[in-house]
Order: C-alpha cells, then structure tokens, then sequence
C-alpha cells in the first residue's frame, strides 16, 4: 500500500515539472519572436533611418563638395520632408549645413523647377511646404542659440544660418522673381514672408538673436563681425516692417535688441549700415514715442533688471547722439524717456553696502547682481552714457536754454543789471579812491534807479511755469537725475557740464530773467508750494548749483579772479547775494522743515555752493565787507532765539554763521565758554571755591616745567584756574602768586618759545607765517610737544587772552577740519604755504605742450638735513612719469603731500590738544580769517579813543594828565599805524586789539606813573601819587624809558617834562625791545 502511495507522489511530480517545462518553453518561445521583432523593427528602422540619411547625403552632397548637382525642387522637398522626420539636432548637425547651404543655392537659380520656393507654387504642397520652411528656419535659430562666436568653426556655422533665416525671410534677392512674368508672385510671396517672419517671432526669434549678440558683443573684444552684425541686424528689423511697427513689436525689439550692451557702438565701429538702417526706419523716434508713455513703458520695463535698462540707456543715447537731427524734432519726448529709464535705474540704487546689494562700477551699490558676462561689456555701457553730457549732445538738449538767451540776450542784460542794482550788488573797489560827493552821487543815482526800476522798466521776465522756463527745466532735471543714478560717474558728469561755456552761463543768465533778485521771489513762492521740492524748477536749480560748485573748486585763483571765465566777478558778487538770501529765507520762513534740512539734497546743493563762495571770499576778497549779512537780522533778536532753543536761529546759526556779525558770535563763544565753567565749577559764582591747579616754573625753563606738569593735566584741570609760581634764576621763589597776570605771563612766555622757529616744532613761510615743521621729529617726544602746545594755544583762546601768532591759513583750515570736506582744494590753499611751488603746479595745469618734456615724476625731492629724500605721491611714484592726461592728478597729490601728509602727525597731534580745550563746535562758527583773530586779536587798525576810553590810569596819572594827554596825542598824530600797533604789543605782547574791543581787554589797559627804575620801584606812595597828579617834578628823567608788565596789560611811565622826550623815548622803547621787561 505504501509503496502505491510513494509511486503517485512521484507521478504528479513528474507530471508537475513537465507542465512547467512546457510554459518555460512557450515563454521562451514568445521571448525569442519578441526580440526577433525588436531586432526586425529596429534593424528596419535603422535601414529606414540610415536610407534616408544616405539619400539626403546622396541628395545634397558634403560640405567638401564644390559643385552642386541640381534635383527638382519637387524632390528636394519630398526629402526633406522624411529627413525631419528623422531629425536628430546632434547627430545631423553637418547633413543640416548641407541642407541649409543647398537650399540657399537653389534660391540663385533661374529655373523655377530647381527653386526651393517653387514647391509652394503647386496648392497640394503649399501648406506642407510652409509647415517645412518654417520648421527648417526655426532649426537654424536652434543652431544660433548654441553655437559661439568667438570661436572659428562655429562662427563659419553662425553665418550659414544667419544666410538662411536672411534669404527666406525676405523675397528681395529671391532670383526667380526678378523676371517680370512673376511679379504677380511678389505679393503673395512677400505675405508668405510675413506669416513665417510672424512664426518665427512667436518661437523667441528675438530672444535667439539676444542670445547671439550678448556672446558674440558682450566682451572685451567683440567677436561678431561686419556680415553677421548686418545680417543679425536686417533679421530683426524685418518683422517690425513687415508688422508695420505694432507696438507689441516695437516692444519686443526695445527690450531684446537695443539692451544688448553697447549693441549701437559696436555698429558704429563695425557695421555703420546698420545705423542707416535704424534711421531710415526711424528706429529711435519710435523708440522714443514706446517709452515716453506711461501706459506702454512700464508693462516691458518692469520685466527687466537693472543692468538691462542701463545698457537699453546706454543705446538710446548713442541713437540720440547720431541722430541729432531727429532728437531735435522730439526733444522733449526724449528727455521724458531717459528721465523714465533714469529713473528706473536709480530704483536699484542704494547709497550703503549690505547684505543684499552688490557693487557695480557705474551705479555703486546695486541691488541686482550683474550678470557674468557683462563685466567685460561694462566700459563700453560706460562710454554710451557719457555721450550724455558731451559737448555734441548738450548743444542739442540745451537748446532752448542757448536759444532763449540768444533771442533776448539784450533783454536778459537788462534784467539782470537791474536786478543787481536794485540789489546793492557791487564788487569791492579796488586801487580807486571815491571822494565823499562821488560816494553821495552813487547813493542818489542808484535811489533813482531802484525807484524808476519797477515803474518804468517793462516787466518782461520769464516765469516759472512757462513754456520756455518748463522745458529747460525738464532738461536740467534729466542730468539731475542722472547724476543722482550714475554716482561712480558724478565728477565725469559735472565735468562735462561745465566743459566750454555751453551750460552754466546761459543757465545763470536765465535764472537772473525769472525775476528781479534773479528769480529769489518767484522761487520762494513756488518752494512754498512744492515743499518737497520735486519740481523740475528747483531741479534746474540744484543743476546749476552742483556744477557751479564743482566748477569753482576745480578753478585756481588766476581763472577765477584773474581770467574770470565762465563767470566774472561780478556774476559772483550776484550768485552769492541770490543764495545766501534763499538758503536764509529757506530756514527763517520753516519752507523745509528744519528737522530734516540735512537731508534736504535741494537745500545741500545750494548751500555747498554757498559755502564754497564764502569760503573762497574768506581766503581772497571779492565781496565788500557786509555782502554776506542779512539785514532782517536783528543780532538781540537772533541771540535772543538762540536763548529760546529756537530751531531755526540753532539751524541758521549752524549752517550760515556768517550772516549774523562778527562780533555777535564772538560773544557767543564767550558764552559758551561762560556755560561750560558754570557747568563744570569753574567759577566763582558756580562754585564757593573753584578748582585751581598751582604750578612751579623755573624762568630758564619755563616750556621744560609747563610741560612736565600741565601736560598730564585732564582738560576740565586744565580749562579751570592755573596760578603760577616764578622761581628766579637764583633759585628763588618770587614774591606773590599769579592772580591772573603772572599765568598770562607764563602763557605768553611759553606760547612765545614754542612757536619759535629755531626750537624746530615750527616752520615760517616766506610770509612769515606758521606751520609745523616736517623735520620736528628731531626733537624728543615731538608729537606729545605738539599736543601740549595745542592745549596751551587753547588755554589762551579759552580765556580770552590774545596771543601774536600768526598761523598760515592753510594750517588753520586743518584746525577747522575743512581738509575733510569734498569740497576742500590742496592747490587753493598752498599759496599760504609755499608761493613758488604753487606757481610751479599752476604752470605745469596750464602748460599747452607735451609735459613730458619737463621729465616730472609723482614724487617729490624734499632736502632734509643735507641729504635728499624722495618722497613718492603713489605707489611706486618716481617711475611713474607726469603726463598731459595725469598732471591733474599731479598737481592735486603734490599739494595734498606737503600741505597734510608730510606733517599729518603733528598736525593731529597739536588739533587734538587744542580740541580738548576749544570744542570745534564752538569754533565752526567762524571762518579760517576769523579763527586767527580770535587766536591773534583784531585786524582793523587801533582804535585810539576806545583804547582811552578803557584805560586804567595809577600812581597819579589821570585821563587829563599833561602826559597821558602827550602819550595819545602822539599815537594819534605821530606814529604810523605800525608803531601803534609795536606800542600795542610792547605793553600787551599782542600787536592786536582784542576783537570786541578794549573794554574786553583783561587784565584792563592800565598807564601808571614811576619814578625810578623797576628794580627800586616799590608799588605807589602818597608823595609819588601826588607829585604824579600834579606834575611835579625835580629833573626831567631822560634816561629812563618806558616799560611794561604785559602780564598785566601795563604801561610803566616816567613823568617825562617834554613831549618830545616822551616821543622820542617811547619811540625807541617800543622798536628796540629794550623796555620788555618784566615785574
């Protein structure tokens, strides 16, 4: 029974493995027809392939072939037709060229059977025929997009495509149809043109050629040629034609084309047949019409960046600067455009570096990246835009400008020397003495004339808001615009706009017609509507006051006061009257809010112009004495505000400082001073008992023992009283401790021995003025000598206590800090420190031959010790030659050196003591001149009755006395102003009155009458004060000359019993130094 069982197992078994032995066959069997089918399939499909491409080999032969073997264009198309279908773009890149440069051939050939075109003749095949073209034209720009310029074989392929997509989009050199019989096929053909050209446009046609021109332009060296920028060029102006200039065409050209970078340059210098091409399809005037509209401009600029609109700028500007003629008949449709994309552009411009912004050599910090490529295309995109402001572009954009004062030249004459009379506007007179009638006949006529002005002069001015005023407007608002946008190219723009004589004095002439003041009312009075100063009115305002600033700083004295070019003097006696009105009005009538007046770039510009008017008035006067006060300004009023913290008077007062008096913000530092002791102690009245510091000098080291004590002092130590301690030359103390005079002694002592050129921490120039000297590191510890003579300069400026050292102004503008302004000029200011170098450098700017020839270097021999250094201006200097291109560069290095870096550390050193004293705040109030009379005292000749008038008078003298009566009647009549002024510092060591006059003198001008030698002298006794004020003497004392305590601003005199004693006497004391002596 078992073993029945075991033989049925094994039966389905066997049974089992055969079923499966049977499917595994048919699976076989299946698998091997399955892949016997494939191989069929493919091996057919690879025949099919393979005799296709044989037969389009066979067809259209190689590219090696040389002659062409014509086939009926029936054929060829019915080949082509199964080609596509088998198209692989790699595989038959070289049977496409043969095609390509068959079928092309064909279209030379009379016979209309070999034509391509001839195929759509037959209407079974034209519409496939269409389907073909269009498909074989669109693989070209396929190729196009892939291929490189740059390098040969591609190039070869670029100009076989570009002549197939040129010769069938356009039936112009179609040979079949220049036989009559078939101008009935031109209409039809050329329509067939247009639905291709159509296609091809809505495939990106525009984009293929983008693609090609940004490789093939956008470099160093562009690698297009002349035939491909004429073929690439005809290819994209065809559809506008053939679309009759739609706009969404015009768009697409606008936004493809003309941004390729610097796209109209090249042209020029490649292929100047194409720029003919764009002026007889008028190209830029439609350009023009697309972008100055709002509605249609902003939908295709917003789809570009920032470096795309530069380069679409770049180009319409190079269009406008050839096509001058067609810019004329639209100019102010063109302004708006470049305004728009200006305008665009600055949208991407930020004015600080972050995260997210990136640099760009034209706009600064950008917050777009510049695409890879177009790095290299920058300085081309760089010398499109400056065609902007060259002298052939301007000619045409400020043409009505130039025109409306050309047409009403006289009549703008007119205006403005009624405007400057009416204005009290007159130079300083120099070298011309005016009687007192002649001065009285002036007055009276310029009365008649202020008075006859407005009643019988026509009122004939231009006004704001007008034609004329708008479109100049209009145009300084595009340059405005521009320089705001372009900042890395601002200085080239200013440049170009005040080169020649094209802009500036045309434009101040016609601001000077838009009213009288040249315009002061009818700008207020539009300011006062337009506070957020957006118009382009205060536009061309801003324009002319930033060039004009940038013209002036670039002038030296001998163009501005000598040449006077652009503008005369007169023109800026005007120009300075007209801005510091408005910039006063501005601020005193709160027409910008003071708050942000800083960062006000309308209320900037007019004042930096200013400023630098004020300024170089400062240095060398062409103004008279109160040209820049304002006579609304009533000082007690003004002071008054200042008390109340009003913010107008604080913002006056911090920006024009010089419209209220001098003597008014004298007063003003002095009370400043006044506040900051009250605030720290320092007086009396703030404090029972002041701070005071007691100091131990030796006379025969005065400088030694001040700095060895005073310079660790803190500044408040050193701001509150110092009281001085003599010792003698015996090793004693002297009697008394200073109260006032004997510290002021010290001061004038040390200020007097420090500042001596012999001691080498300053240098004189030929004008006997002082600066520090660049060999000073001889000295031990120089820099640390500086600070402290800086302090004690401050301690004298602090407490009112005048001191005869005359700085060169060049030094004081470092110690006002002007050196860091934009505006600050080295050359203008190196005549105060070396005339004859600045004649040297003033020669080279000018000099009209090769500068070559001079064989200069930028560097500069300086004998130092009886050796020779070189000092390099850059890098690398005494290799680097002075060209005619870089003297400029020269110049300005070589003044910067001497006058700042060759004694950069002492200069810091000494400002940064004398601030710790004098708050610069406190001294921006006054300019260069006036911080020198406030170190020094007064410039103005000594008032003699106001020096009497504060006189103190002991030991018996009296104002009536015989002798004091003698002493001011021979100052007044005897003594030249000189010897006033030797008399002045023999008693006070300072030649100088003080600036607020000698009732601020302290200690207080004092005369007292001695009767024996200061070595026996005692102080006053009953006996001397009564012979004293009666005169009564024994023995004239003709041997004894007058002497003095400058400490205490005291003139020791003897009661001399002649006049001609006390003359004589007096005369010799104060020029030979004999009677400084003092107690």
């Amino acid at each position: 029974m078992f073993g029945q069982t075991k033989n049925k197992t094994l039966f389905l078994e066997q049974a089992k493995q055969a079923r499966q032995d049977r499917a595994n066959e048919r699976r076989r069997d299946q698998a091997a027809v399955c892949i016997q089918a494939a191989v069929r399939g493919f091996l057919v499909r690879m025949k099919f392939v393979t005799d296709i491409r044989a037969q389009v080999d066979e067809t259209f032969g190689n590219e090696s072939s040389k002659e062409s073997v014509w086939h009926s264009s029936v054929e060829i198309f019915k080949v082509l037709k199964k080609f596509f279908m088998i198209f692989d773009p790699t595989e038959d890149e070289i049977r496409f060229k043969n095609i390509c440069r068959y079928v092309v051939s064909t279209m030379d050939v009379d016979n209309t059977k070999v034509c391509y075109v001839s195929v759509a003749m037959s209407k079974e095949n034209t519409v496939q025929w269409i389907r073909q073209v269009k498909l074989l034209l669109w693989h070209n720009c396929c190729y196009l997009q892939q291929l490189k310029p740059e390098v040969p074989n591609d190039m070869k392929a670029i100009m076989l495509h570009l002549h197939t997509l040129v010769i069938f989009t356009s039936t112009n050199t179609w040979k079949m149809l220049q036989s009559k019989q078939n101008d009935a096929l031109k209409p039809v053909l050329n329509q067939l043109c247009a639905n291709i050209l159509g296609h091809l446009v809505a495939k990106q046609l525009y984009r293929t050629i983008q693609v090609l021109l940004m490789k093939g332009l956008a470099r160093s060296i562009p690698s297009l040629k002349h035939t491909a920028l004429c073929a690439i060029i005809n290819l994209s102006l065809r559809p506008l034609l053939a679309a009759q200039y739609s706009d969404n065409l015009i768009g697409q050209f606008v936004t493809q084309i003309l941004t390729v970078p610097a796209l109209v340059l090249h042209l020029e210098n490649k292929s100047a047949e194409c720029l003919a091409l764009f002026s007889s399809n008028d190209i830029l005037g439609k350009c023009i019409v697309l972008l100055c509209s709002e509605q249609q401009s902003r939908p295709i600029l917003t789809t570009l960046d920032g470096g795309s609109i530069l380069s679409l700028l770049g180009n319409i500007i190079h269009l406008m600067y050839l096509e001058k003629e067609t810019l004329s008949t639209c100019l102010l449709d063109a302004m708006n455009a470049i305004i728009r994309l200006l305008e665009f552009c600055k949208s991407y411009v930020v004015s600080k570096q972050s995260n997210l912004t990136h640099w760009h050599p034209v706009l600064g910090w950008f917050v777009q990246k510049i695409q890879p490529g177009l790095h290299e295309a920058v300085p081309f995109v760089k010398k499109q835009l400056q065609l902007l402001w060259s002298a052939g572009l301007l000619s045409v954009t400020f043409s009505p400008l130039i025109e409306t004062m050309s047409n009403g030249s006289s009549i703008g004459d007119s205006k403005m020397q009624v405007g400057a009379t009416s204005s009290s506007v007159q130079p300083p007179f120099r070298n011309e003495s005016i009687t007192g009638s002649s001065v009285a006949i002036k007055d009276f006529l310029k009365k008649a004339l202020e008075k006859a002005s407005p009643k019988n002069l026509p009122s004939k001015y231009l006004k704001l808001g007008s034609p004329e005023t708008t479109t100049v407007a209009i145009t300084c608002s595009l340059y405005q615009v521009a320089l705001a946008t372009f900042t890395q190219l601002r200085l080239d723009i200013l440049t170009g706009l005040c080169y020649q004589d094209i802009v500036l004095p045309n434009l101040w002439r016609f601001i000077s017609c838009l009213g009288p003041n040249h315009g002061l009312k009818a700008f207020l009075d539009h300011l006062a509507v337009n506070t957020k100063t957006t118009a382009p009115e205060f536009q061309m305002l801003m324009l002319f006051c930033d060039c004009t600033t940038h013209l002036i700083t670039i002038l030296d004295d001998m163009e501005l006061y000598e040449q006077q070019k652009p503008f005369k003097l007169e023109d800026l006696v005007s120009m300075s009257l007209f801005l510091n009105q408005f910039v006063f009005k501005i601020i005193w009538n709160n027409l910008i809010d003071v708050k942000t007046v800083n960062s006000s770039p309308f209320f900037n510009s007019m004042h930096t112009l200013l400023m630098l008017l004020y300024q170089r008035d400062c240095r060398r006067k062409y103004t008279s004495d109160d040209h820049w006060l304002i006579k609304e300004i009533r000082p007690a009023t003004f002071m008054n505000d200042l008390d109340k913290e009003k913010k107008s008077a604080q913002v006056l007062l911090q920006k024009v400082p010089h419209i209220v008096p001098h003597k008014e913000r004298v007063l003003l530092f002095h009370k400043y001073i006044t506040n900051e002791k009250a605030v720290l102690g320092l007086t009396e009245s703030a404090c029972a008992s002041p701070q005071s510091t007691l100091v131990t000098v030796h006379r025969s080291r005065i400088v030694e023992d001040g700095y060895r004590q005073l310079a660790m002092l803190p500044p408040q130590a050193l701001k509150a009283v110092i009281r001085v301690k003599f010792v003698n030359e015996q090793g004693l103390d002297e009697a008394g401790i200073d109260q006032d005079g004997v510290f002021k002694e010290f001061l004038e002592e040390t200020i007097r021995k420090v500042f001596n050129p012999s001691l080498n921490l300053f240098k004189v120039t030929s004008e006997q003025r002082l600066y520090p000297s660049p060999t000073s590191h001889i000295q031990e510890n120089h820099l640390q000598l500086f600070e402290f003579v800086g302090r004690m300069l401050g301690k004298a400026v602090y407490e009112g206590i005048v001191v005869d050292v005359p700085f060169a102004s060049f030094f004081l503008s470092h110690i006002l800090g002007h050196q860091y302004s934009s505006l600050y000029s080295s050359i203008d200011e190196l005549p105060s420190l070396d005339a004859d170098l600045y004649k040297s450098l003033t020669y080279v700017k000018h000099h009209d031959g090769d500068i070559q020839d001079l064989d200069l270097t930028f560097s500069y021999d300086d004998h130092c010790m009886g050796q020779m250094i070189t000092h390099e201006l850059v890098p690398g200097g005494r290799a680097v030659p002075v060209t005619n291109e870089n003297k400029i560069s020269y110049i300005h290095l070589m003044a910067h050196f001497r006058m700042y870096l060759q004694i950069k550390e002492q200069t810091v050193a000494f400002i940064r003591g004398f601030r710790s004293i004098v708050h610069p705040e406190w001294l921006s109030i006054f300019s260069t001149p006036e911080v020198q009379r406030l170190i020094s005292g007064d410039t103005v000749e000594i008032d003699l009755d106001d020096l009497r008038k504060h006189t103190r008078y002991y030991g018996g003298f009296h104002d009536s006395h015989r002798v004091i009566c003698w002493l001011f009647d021979i100052l007044d009549k005897d003594f030249t102003p000189q010897e006033r002024s030797l008399f002045l510092k023999f008693v006070t060591s300072c030649s100088k009155a003080p600036l607020l006059g000698f009732a601020h003198m302290d200690p207080p001008f004092s005369i007292r009458c001695v009767e024996v030698s200061d070595d026996q002298d005692t102080g006053d006794t009953v006996g001397s004060v009564i012979r004293g004020f009666f005169a009564i003497r024994k023995k004239d004392p003709v041997n004894r000359l007058p002497t003095s305590s400058t400490c205490f601003n005291l003139l020791k005199l003897p009661n001399y019993q002649k006049k001609s004693t006390l003359r004589d006497k007096l005369r010799y004391a104060i020029t030979s130094n004999t009677g400084f002596e003092l107690s």
